[in-house]
């Protein structure tokens, strides 16, 4: 179906709203907004349910799981639930982990709801891939050692459109993986025969900004080995490259939940 910017004044509008990586203080303002004029919140089971403090008494929340190795919501129920209650002339807020258009479908969302002719509003939140690297302490980009960073997932729709690690392997940048903890393995044997040095630096961050935090520090070569070793799971993100040498080793979570607690 060809695809119409043209919305219908009768129906309601959707926001596409990012709830950022987990402490719910990096919420933007605009996410905010959106989520305090909605009536129904479709929400994912990785946002802080902390946000929906924002939310109207009167909204309908939705729980729509969307987790790898779970039981996930369809897509499909998802994308018809949003555009029934739009039509019905109500305000939808599909909250989503991280930022809606940074591997959360936000873009099949928003372009199946305007061939309906459903206003839709993208409200950008804070990647998991920027804030789990700066919570140790690395940055994605440095004079020294990175010109630049690359968010990738650890595996595409079909195995036709997996990455090219061999591609990514020779490139000098920050390598940021999604979704990668399930194929570290074969991840890091098609990086290090991409040419990739074995004592390139590796960080593993599950659950950033969260009071669950925990990180792995190691070595390319070591990385399945260590991880294995180590209680870290999903979600989480994996950072390929010597910017990794900024990172700090440990994290006072009992601290970091106190600042919280009395901020």
């Amino acid at each position: 179906m060809e695809q119409s910017n043209k919305h219908n004044s009768q129906f309601g509008k959707v926001y596409l709203v990012g709830a950022g990586p987990g402490d719910p203080e990096l919420l933007t303002l605009k996410a905010v907004k959106a989520i305090a004029q909605a009536d129904v919140i479709l929400i994912d089971d990785l946002v802080n349910p902390e946000v929906l403090v924002h939310a109207n008494a009167a909204a309908r929340v939705v729980h729509v799981g969307k987790r790898g190795g779970c039981v996930q919501t369809p897509q499909e129920f998802i994308e018809r639930l949003m555009l029934s209650e739009a039509q019905a002339g109500h305000c939808v807020v599909r909250l989503k982990g991280g930022d809606p258009f940074i591997f959360g479908r936000g873009g099949e969302e928003r372009a199946h709801l305007q061939t309906q002719g459903v206003e839709v509003i993208v409200v950008n939140g804070i990647s998991s891939g920027l804030a789990a690297p700066s919570s140790i302490g690395v940055p994605l980009t440095h004079r020294d050692w990175s010109q630049g960073a690359i968010f990738i997932t650890g595996h595409g729709k079909t195995p036709a459109a997996n990455p090219d690690w061999a591609t990514l392997a020779k490139l000098n940048l920050t390598l940021v993986i999604y979704m990668g903890i399930a194929r570290c393995a074969e991840i890091q044997a098609a990086l290090l025969a991409g040419g990739k040095a074995g004592d390139t630096p590796v960080a593993v961050i599950q659950s950033a900004t969260g009071l669950q935090q925990a990180q792995l520090i190691t070595s390319l070569s070591a990385l399945p080995d260590a991880l294995a070793a180590s209680n870290i799971g999903s979600p989480a993100i994996i950072v390929v490259g010597d910017v990794v040498r900024c990172a700090t080793q440990a994290i006072d979570l009992d601290q970091l939940a106190q600042e919280r607690l009395s901020a």
